[in-house]
């Protein structure tokens, strides 16, 4: 296969430079396969969290600093880290019987692999109300750490009602002036410790039943027009809502989704797709947390070492 000929061939190819792409290429270093993890964001969104404290074994780290210690130890058994944005994954079907093979392009270069292991997360989900997409980046946000230092003594909402806008109002709040929850249910679903931190800080209001129809500014945010007919006057909107999983580069080359958009994996992170799986928040586990995307991650490094031995392709020492 002439493409094949032209585009390096690695073992696995990890398409996510995150906790579970990191997690999966220091596994598949250990496993002796030649590996390539290929990503756009290094350390991926973990690294906009102010602080992790609830990974096992590592009492408090910054989200910057988890990122790059995950990093540095893919690099370690011999992972190659390459940043950019993959564009396409191609399915090329093997001959007599032999495995299939996969192209994964960026906009320069290109790679095969014979197996791939999609570790691609998700993005921000979208408020989708008049104002949001005209006024981002000039008061809308979705992300505190990020942004939050730029609203220092000011007014600021933030929607959402999960345990992530919780953290995100608390990050605020160590910024602003005052910080506005509003939650489109009548409960705040938090973890505890977080939901008392909420409920306990002066600088944080909670609105509960409240939604917002329309964000209201001409250069910058300027108001909120809530569904009840009521405008806020406010200097920035945070949205945490929740995340999409970016999942079409699987979808492309025919592995399952869920009702969510999410890839179905099963107990050995295996897709429907021969020697191909995934792990972290882009599959469908109930709960997604750093520690459940690192485990998800090195079940399907073992599980991709072991395909590539029962298909009987060749591994590269």
């Amino acid at each position: 296969m002439e493409e094949q000929k032209q585009s390096e061939l690695y073992d696995v190819i990890i398409i996510g430079s995150g906790v579970a792409g990191y997690s999966a290429g220091m596994y598949c270093g250990r496993f002796n396969l030649k590996t390539l993890v290929i990503g756009d964001l290094p350390g991926g969104v973990i690294t906009t969290t102010h602080l992790v404290e609830n990974y096992p074994g590592i009492p408090s780290i910054t989200g910057q600093d988890m990122g790059m210690v995950f990093m540095e130890h893919a690099k370690k058994f011999g992972a190659v880290l390459k940043n950019g944005r993959v564009k396409q994954v191609e399915k090329h079907l093997g001959e007599q019987g032999e495995p299939p093979m996969y192209k994964v392009s960026t906009a320069k270069d290109s790679y095969m692999g014979k197996t791939i292991i999609f570790a691609t997360g998700t993005e921000y989900r979208k408020l989708g109300v008049p104002g949001e997409k005209e006024l981002n980046s000039k008061g809308v946000s979705y992300c505190a750490l990020c942004d939050g230092a730029f609203f220092k003594e000011k007014e600021v909402v933030i929607v959402g009602g999960g345990d992530s806008s919780a953290i995100e109002a608390l990050i605020l709040a160590e910024h602003c002036k005052k910080v506005t929850m509003l939650v489109r249910k009548d409960i705040l679903r938090a973890e505890p410790v977080n939901h008392k931190k909420v409920m306990e800080h002066p600088k944080i209001e909670v609105k509960f039943k409240t939604e917002v129809a329309e964000i209201r500014g001409t250069e910058k945010v300027e108001s909120l027009l809530l569904k009840s007919g009521e405008e806020m006057k406010v200097d920035g909107v945070f949205i945490a809502i929740g995340h999409i999983a970016l999942s079409g580069l699987a979808k492309e080359i025919g592995v399952e989704l869920d009702d969510h958009g999410q890839i179905k994996i099963n107990r050995k992170s295996e897709t429907n797709v021969p020697g191909v799986f995934a792990a972290g928040d882009v599959v469908d586990s109930p709960f997604k947390q750093a520690i459940t995307g690192a485990s998800e991650a090195v079940v399907a490094s073992y599980f991709a070492y072991t395909y590539l031995q029962k298909t009987a392709t060749k591994i590269s020492y």
